[in-house]
């Protein structure tokens, strides 16, 4: 059911009540449902049109919230300077859970995905999936990556994997890398840029609808068709960046992510608050959001998640990657309060290791590795 229905059903409703009442019973509950129908019509709503049922009256308000869907924030999962132990930190409980997991050592996290962690090897180039839960994994044909990002589309049991990389060659020409679960080797074609698109260790990737996009250092985006396999940069100018993002590091403090189609940047640094960006690829602009509208934005420098049906207070935040006081607390930005917490602590993106951490989405069942 999308908004017009649930709006259509819910003003049929209150004129049925004006039909059939009094004036002194207009203001009473809505006419009872059966509760089988009401599950049916609530149990596809999102978060806010759930809520909005459920303040109807008493009856639709017990049947709203035993079908309320809200999604899970992923955990931060942070890497050891020794050893085997790794932290995985719910922001939700604030609290951190431990696994050891030998299977990673010598390894880099390169990316994460529904659930799943994109890991390579640097001394025997070795590139394959694992997932820290089940301890699965998955071998990938060896590549060498070398000052560049790798992503992927689909978790690596999904028909619809592809593993993406992009390499700079020169500003005006890439190197473009992919290969699929079971394949003997990477597919590797060079294309010509028109627009100039500098890849580093710094360049965003996300996928979306079929394509892989790719916000390089300078801020050109450029992307990738998995359907056709054509490479473009678009000519969408650079978001925007403020004078007081210091340049050694402006370039370092962006993180990019995707939710239903939507391409959405952060811009931060420790001496200004995060801008927010969202690309309108009609008009071919960045257009700059006053508010996540509810939505909460988790950053890392590898790959960056968004949560639109989150509860409470996590809504219209942005998570960094970065846990204070002994586990207890991310760094967060509140975009309603237009500040920071802790207060004193702004998220600085020139002081972090980018492959010290990563968001990824928890086990499904936390009593598994508890």
């Amino acid at each position: 059911m999308d908004l017009s229905d649930f709006d259509l059903l819910v003003d049929t409703i209150k004129e049925d009540q004006r039909v059939s009442c009094g004036p002194e019973e207009q203001n009473s509950a809505a006419p009872d449902l059966p509760s089988e129908i009401l599950e049916r019509l609530f149990s596809p709503l999102d978060l806010r049109d759930n809520i909005r049922a459920a303040a109807v009256c008493k009856s639709w308000q017990a049947v709203a919230t035993s079908v309320r869907k809200s999604d899970r924030p992923p955990w931060l999962m942070i890497c050891p300077k020794v050893g085997n132990l790794y932290d995985f930190y719910d922001p939700t409980q604030r609290k951190t859970h431990s696994l050891d997991l030998p299977e990673l050592k010598g390894s880099r996290i390169c990316y994460a995905k529904d659930g799943w962690l994109l890991i390579s090897k640097p001394r025997t180039r070795r590139v394959f999936f694992f997932s820290p839960y089940t301890l699965e994994l998955n071998k990938l044909p060896k590549l060498q990556l070398a000052h560049q990002i790798v992503a992927f589309s689909a978790a690596p049991t999904s028909d619809n994997c592809i593993i993406f990389t992009v390499k700079h060659v020169n500003p005006m020409a890439v190197a473009v890398s992919t290969c699929r679960p079971g394949d003997d080797a990477w597919t590797t074609i060079n294309f010509e840029n028109q627009l100039p698109f500098v890849s580093s260790i710094w360049t965003k990737i996300v996928f979306s609808k079929g394509r892989f996009y790719c916000l390089s250092e300078t801020g050109w985006l450029g992307v990738y068709n998995t359907n056709n396999g054509v490479w473009a940069v678009l000519s969408v100018p650079p978001p925007k960046c403020t004078e007081y993002f210091p340049p050694e590091n402006w370039w370092k403090g962006k993180f990019m992510a995707e939710y239903n189609g939507d391409i959405f940047v952060v811009y931060t640094c420790a001496a200004v608050n995060p801008i927010i960006y969202k690309l309108d690829e009609m008009k071919q602009v960045w257009v700059e959001m006053g508010s996540l509208q509810g939505m909460t934005f988790f950053a890392n420098f590898l790959s960056s998640h968004v949560r639109a049906d989150l509860v409470g207070e996590m809504r219209n935040n942005v998570y960094f990657s970065k846990v204070l006081y002994y586990g207890k607390r991310c760094v967060t930005y509140s975009i309603d309060r237009d500040r920071y917490y802790p207060r004193k602590q702004p998220f600085d993106c020139g002081e972090q290791d980018p492959f010290q951490s990563i968001w990824i989405e928890p086990p499904e069942d936390v009593s598994t590795i508890l």
